[in-house]
Formats: structure tokens, C-alpha cells, sequence
């Protein structure tokens, strides 16, 4: 499986760390994030930068982080097809694949630690999508965006 991960100035070592551990466990990591603690980045280039790589297929599932996770998250999520959830523990991170099929998982480098982070990405990477009733709530979740992106 290939890994998009993005990050800001904020996450560099964190970012390096969990890139470092999904290489670790077989994925193929690709990079698309800040190498410059120093460099006051924004967190939205780096959403964007991640989510159009997921919908043009250049990579299959996405990792972000910033301060917060929030903000990055939020950047992702305005690209259509993009379902990108902030995650500070292991249920969400499970849920959020196999109730709306997240294709991104964000992460604040300030809110979780780095073994509670690896937890949550396993918890991601391992989870899938249950379709069903939940199918019927994406499908509306596409809904809206088609309608606000004509």
C-alpha cells in the first residue's frame, strides 16, 4: 500500500518517526510533507498536497499532521472524495474507516504522543469499511459535496 504523509514545520519529528515505523511495517511511504522544523509552513498546502495525491491515485491512503491535526484535516477534507477525520485514540481511528470510509487519518504532534500515534495508525491501516447502512451515510456525505462543487 502506498502512504501519502504531510505535515507542517510543527511535526517534522514526529512526521519522521511514523514514517519510519508504516516503512517498517511494509508500507511504501511517500513524502509530501515539510524537512524544516524552522520554516513556519502552512498546514493547508500540505492537506491539499496529500488529498489531491489520494484522488489522482498516486497514493492509496493518507497521513497528516500539524499542531492540532485540525487544521490540516480541514484543508484535505474541501478536496471532493477526500474523508479525513482527526484521530487522539484507537476506537475513533477504527471507526472512522469502517463507519465513513476515511481515506486520510490526521494526527496532532501537540495532542497524542508517538507510541499512542502508532497505535492509531495501526488501528487505521488495519480497519475496513463496512458498507451497508454506513454506505447509504457516505453516499450523502458525496451528495453534499457534488452539490457545492458543480
Amino acid at each position: 500500500m502506498r502512504v501519502g504523509i504531510g505535515n507542517d514545520h510543527a511535526a517534522v519529528n514526529f512526521k519522521n518517526i511514523l514514517k519510519e515505523y508504516l516503512e517498517g511495517k511494509g508500507y511504501e511511504v511517500i513524502d509530501y510533507g515539510s524537512t524544516d522544523p524552522q520554516a513556519k509552513d502552512d498546514y493547508p498546502d500540505f492537506g491539499q498536497t496529500v488529498a489531491e495525491a489520494l484522488t489522482a491515485g498516486k497514493i492509496d491512503k493518507g497521513v497528516l499532521i500539524c499542531g492540532t491535526g485540525v487544521g490540516i484535516s480541514l484543508a484535505a477534507n474541501k478536496v471532493p472524495g477526500i474523508r479525513c477525520g482527526v484521530c487522539s485514540d484507537t476506537a475513533t481511528a477504527r471507526l472512522i474507516v469502517q463507519h465513513n470510509n476515511a481515506n486520510i487519518i490526521s494526527l496532532g504532534e501537540r495532542i497524542v504522543g508517538v507510541e499512542l500515534a502508532k497505535d492509531i495508525l495501526d488501528s487505521f491501516f488495519s480497519a475496513e469499511f463496512e458498507g451497508g447502512r454506513h454506505a447509504r451515510r457516505v453516499d450523502k456525505i458525496t451528495a453534499i459535496e457534488e452539490k457545492y462543487n458543480k
